[in-house]
């Protein structure tokens, strides 16, 4: 019991006095993190406002492609991009495994799915309830999308927000396509692991503690998003 309370005493000091390899890895962490959640939000909300707004051929099977890619397991992820950017594959004249940018790869492919299908299905019901009054002032496509994006924006940041937890917790994907080399591709999940096999159990500690903060976080931050926009929502119909 004094043994560990020491422990937790030791990975607080590392927190508050702002240890350099820990300031490191929780700063490359966050990069990796918001860098592959731009993307694929970049990405993913125009082709999920497209699917909930347009029936084209093939629409159909890049939903149900779409879906089965959110369950797509990390490792497996991890390890098409290790192909693809491995030297035998398509794009290993480019250097990037064992580098950031290939964790973002990986990060991007994970959330990607995630983003896209729950913002087709929020954009939808958005689409069906506001269609009638968008039929009837002859928006045009383009016009129509951006409406229905401006006036989904509180569910669509809670969308984002869950993706940027779903990557910063991501821990297979990362260590295959990064390799959690030294001041180079080490997060705050494949640190703790690695520290924890080391017996290095106060940085492991200190690790899971930002990391559990930062859940926490953005936890609180959706719960006050989605209460705030409901009272709103509340007031503006009793007036």
């Amino acid at each position: 019991m004094a043994e560990n309370s020491g422990i937790l005493v030791q990975s607080l000091y590392l927190i508050v006095s702002f240890n350099g390899e820990l300031m490191e890895i929780i700063g490359l962490s966050l990069y990796v993190s918001l860098s592959a959640l731009l993307i694929a939000a970049l990405i993913g909300l125009p082709i999920g406002s497209l699917l909930a707004t347009k029936n084209f051929f093939g629409s159909k099977i890049l939903n149900i492609i779409i879906n089965a890619f959110m369950g797509l397991p990390p490792v497996v992820a991890g390890l098409m991009v290790y192909m693809i950017l491995s030297r035998s594959g398509p794009l290993g004249l480019l250097g990037l495994l064992y580098t950031p940018q290939a964790m973002i790869i990986a990060q991007t492919l994970l959330i990607f799915p995630i983003l896209t299908a729950l913002s087709r299905q929020i954009i939808e019901e958005m689409n069906n309830e506001y269609d009638e009054l968008l039929m009837s002032l002859k928006v045009s496509a383009w016009t129509r999308i951006k409406t229905l994006l401006w006036e989904s924006r509180v569910s669509l940041l809670t969308v984002l927000l869950a993706g940027f937890g779903r990557a910063i917790a991501e821990v297979g994907a990362v260590m295959i396509v990064g390799g959690n080399i030294e001041h180079s591709t080490r997060t705050m999940t494949t640190s703790i692991q690695m520290e924890i096999s080391k017996g290095n159990l106060e940085l492991a500690m200190a690790l899971g503690i930002i990391l559990l903060v930062i859940s926490l976080a953005v936890n609180i931050l959706m719960h006050f998003i989605k209460s705030h926009y409901q009272k709103t929502q509340g007031n503006f119909r009793d007036e």
